[in-house]
């Protein structure tokens, strides 16, 4: 799904069109006018050119602004179609990036990335209500971990939205917890305040800006 929030409807034209073909219409009648009484003027008393100058230069500007507005209409529209089309290339697709993602009985890849120092860290996995379900110890070594989709005590977990975090340790002491990222399906793309708004499989609504990394959907 493609939507844009905060936008105008892209005009069409047809105003702009009509305004223009009014605008030369009159124009050229105008023309035709003065060219008529400037060959019945009386020689004696001559018409005051300096009013119908001043006519001119109105309808000139007019005719500029009819113009401006024709390019802006054009602009906008060609914008309209690279937005669109920009958004269309990131539904389907699959993105890492921090934020909960939807487990279905299949082992989910996770990434993230322990503190420097760290002597021991332990992978943290939590439902959609913050409670956390899982605790493992992984190496401080790794950046990539599965998740087989069980709790502390090897049961199954239910297909569900789910969050991790990587909380790294030097001895009995917690040193960070990082949010950590998987991978996503995106749903529907969005304009929004200048910014491109993914919402993920998982109900997740997260800036274009946090993806970490970007593949083809299966």
């Amino acid at each position: 799904m493609i939507t844009a929030t905060g936008t105008a409807t892209t005009p069409t034209g047809t105003g702009v069109t009509t305004q223009r073909t009014a605008l030369t219409s009159d124009f050229e009648t105008f023309l035709k006018m003065l060219t008529v009484q400037a060959r019945n003027q009386d020689p004696l008393e001559p018409l005051d050119s300096s009013e119908y100058a001043s006519q001119l230069a109105q309808f000139s500007m007019v005719e500029q602004q009819v113009k401006a507005n024709e390019l802006l209409s054009v602009l906008t529209q060609t914008l309209g179609a690279v937005n669109l089309e920009q958004l269309g290339s990131w539904v389907g697709m699959d993105v890492q990036v921090a934020a909960p993602f939807q487990f279905e009985d299949q082992p989910i890849t996770i990434f993230a990335q322990a503190d420097a120092s760290a002597n021991r860290a332990e992978l943290v996995i939590r439902d959609d209500k913050g409670d956390v379900v899982d605790r493992i110890t992984v190496p401080v070594d790794s950046t990539e971990f599965e998740w087989a989709g069980v709790d502390t005590d090897g049961n199954p977990i239910p297909s569900g939205n789910y969050s991790a975090s990587l909380e790294s340790f030097k001895g009995d002491k917690k040193l960070d917890d990082q949010p950590a990222s998987a991978f996503s399906r995106v749903v529907e793309a969005q304009i929004g305040e200048g910014a491109i708004i993914l919402t993920l499989n998982s109900g997740a609504k997260v800036p274009v800006e946090k993806v970490r990394q970007i593949r083809t959907g299966a």
